[in-house]
């Protein structure tokens, strides 16, 4: 049990936080984390698991992210197509027909999905297990539970969708979608393997990249408050005019991207970094769950307290991985292995 515990973890905590923390739903539909996780916790438990027996990093693993959420609300819930789905008009604003999605709505979903969905819940997960974040935590009876669990839990998704709308998205679209999703996998399997560089002092940069002549890594405080300023940011964006919006997000994304990946590949980057971006997304759930209205277990009273529970659970578990990350040797910290060797921080 201590060997997959972390897996375990992963498999509830996903859904705990794509759904509950979100506001979707409350502790009177906490039952729903066993209908939720098979698909949810499989699909983050299939992504960890492929790539960090691949060798390969985050990169990786964000791309098989946006393909899950490209899977998941282009063919099992089809909310991408859907102009009627859950009675939320999500394609008002934005639709273009020769697509058949709206833009707005595609970007929103899509982000949720690939950031918090499966990266964050891996990212906390992960920086629980010292020396064992890189290692694969499942064997293949594992892995193959695991891939029986995503099809039974994405089977009845699509299920429990089309008994509620009875709506299937044209066959075009539906081939776009899986090509788009197979063609996400095949990047995020094809990018280089995350390289090992011994180092005297344990700090972690890019293989053959001088360390010295390399400025460090921002304080982790500072990622911690961009963590939360971009996650304001785009949860903000919904309420932009319908083209600014998408405009907004593109650039905020782009920067994102860009910046995270520049820090990372300096010297000093380590667990508490890692830890810093995980944290800002997840309280930014937390926040975003009290101005959510849930759509399963509403109630005047069973609202606020859920929103406060979960809340509580997420600012409870971030203090479990500060001492989690603060117990850690220096040296494994930086890296998540043992002291003699240190990774490429783009794992």
């Amino acid at each position: 049990m201590r060997r997959i515990a972390p897996a375990i973890l992963l498999f509830f905590l996903s859904p705990l936080v794509a759904e509950y923390l979100l506001g979707d739903f409350t502790l009177a539909f906490l039952y729903g984390l066993l209908l939720l996780a098979p698909m949810y916790g499989g699909g983050a438990l299939l992504i960890r698991e492929v790539v960090r027996r691949s060798g390969r990093g985050w990169p990786s693993i964000v791309l098989l992210a946006l393909a899950y959420g490209v899977f998941e609300e282009g063919i099992t819930t089809q909310s991408l197509f859907d102009p009627d789905y859950a009675d939320a008009h999500l394609l008002d604003h934005g639709f273009i027909p020769a697509l058949g999605i709206a833009v707005p709505w595609t970007l929103f979903v899509l982000t949720l999905h690939t950031v918090w969905s499966i990266s964050v819940p891996i990212a906390l997960t992960e920086e629980l297990t010292a020396n064992r974040r890189t290692s694969p935590w499942l064997r293949t009876p594992g892995l193959t539970v695991a891939t029986v669990l995503f099809v039974i839990g994405s089977v009845a998704t699509f299920a429990t969708s089309y008994a509620t709308d009875h709506f299937v998205a044209p066959w075009p679209a539906l081939a776009v979608v899986v090509a788009v999703a197979v063609a996400l996998v095949v990047v995020a399997l094809r990018l280089p393997r995350v390289e090992t560089v011994p180092t005297p002092t344990g700090d972690t940069t890019a293989a053959g990249a001088p360390i010295a002549d390399r400025p460090a890594a921002p304080p982790a405080r500072i990622m911690f408050v961009a963590a939360l300023a971009a996650g304001f940011v785009f949860m903000s964006i919904r309420h932009l005019p319908t083209w600014i919006g998408p405009a907004v997000f593109a650039a905020g994304a782009l920067a994102t991207v860009l910046a995270v990946r520049a820090w990372s590949r300096r010297p000093g980057w380590n667990g508490w970094h890692r830890m810093a971006l995980a944290g800002g997304a997840l309280l930014t759930y937390a926040w975003n769950g009290f101005l959510e209205q849930p759509i399963m277990g509403d109630g005047p009273i069973i609202t606020p307290v859920s929103h406060v529970v979960f809340g509580l659970a997420a600012v409870a578990l971030l203090a479990l991985e500060l001492r989690a990350v603060r117990s850690l040797p220096r040296a494994t910290r930086r890296t998540g292995q043992p002291a003699a060797t240190a990774v490429n921080p783009a794992g």
